[in-house]
């Protein structure tokens, strides 16, 4: 399981011209689901991202979580993460999980950060085709992944 997190001022996503999650100051989760992933990649990653210390401290040190900073949390789904581009000008695709599994999983994922997480969740929409806009804090962004065993 993939995350491109990206500590945010504010960022939103919309379908259509619907505004489905929107968040202000926090991190943007962009959320890739790989096959053979489950249960302890799901929570592992979960556990990582609401604990990684990228918000500044009272000296200026990337040394607090979102959790310590009461942030909020938008999580969009993005297969393309999990895409293979080690060759070709095109991506395969062939590491990513099925859609159903996937979406189970990015669901799973959001379930548990609304159950652990006691700011804001936002999502976007699995499957669909999203606009998804931000203005990244920093800039900071992180390539977090959890695969294989523990």
């Amino acid at each position: 399981m993939i995350a491109l997190i990206q500590r945010v001022s504010e960022a939103k996503v919309v379908v259509d011209t619907q505004t489905l999650g929107a968040i202000n100051g926090g991190l943007l989760v962009l959320l890739g689901v790989e096959r053979g992933d489950g249960e302890s990649q799901c929570q592992r990653l979960l556990d990582k991202v609401l604990a990684y210390r990228i918000f500044a401290d009272a000296q200026g040190r990337m040394n607090r979580s979102l959790r310590d900073v009461a942030g909020q949390l938008l999580v969009v789904p993005q297969f393309t993460l999990a895409a293979d581009t080690r060759s070709g000008l095109r991506p395969s695709f062939t590491p990513a999980a099925a859609p159903a599994d996937a979406e189970f999983w990015y669901q799973e994922f959001v379930r548990r950060a609304c159950a652990s997480h006691v700011a804001k969740v936002a999502t976007g929409r699995f499957g669909a085709h999203m606009h998804v806009s931000l203005l990244n804090d920093g800039p900071v962004t992180f390539w977090l992944q959890c695969s294989g065993a523990a």
